[in-house]
């Protein structure tokens, strides 16, 4: 059986050469090739620019069909964080 997809986050820097140095080991995943994406720290992206890209991924056109709307203003309590 082929092991799920599993993401994990790790942080380092490229030198000169162009060789990627990792802060920590790795201990999540085992041996064997793995893929890396790579986005600069000055590129994170705020909450709102997550939510618009959430928002216009088709993968979630099918929170738009009306049968989806099970709930309404009315249902739930609601959260107020006091910290």
């Amino acid at each position: 059986m082929e092991n799920p997809l599993q993401a994990v986050e790790l942080i380092g820097t490229i030198d000169e050469k162009g060789q990627l140095h990792l802060d920590a080991p790795i201990s999540a995943v085992g041996q064997g090739r793995v893929r890396v994406i790579l986005i600069p720290e000055e590129a994170e992206i705020g909450e709102n620019e997550w939510l618009k890209a959430a928002a216009s991924n088709p993968a979630f056109d099918f929170l738009k069909d009306p049968d989806e709307d099970i709930y309404t203003l009315d249902d739930g309590k609601p959260f107020n964080d006091q910290r």
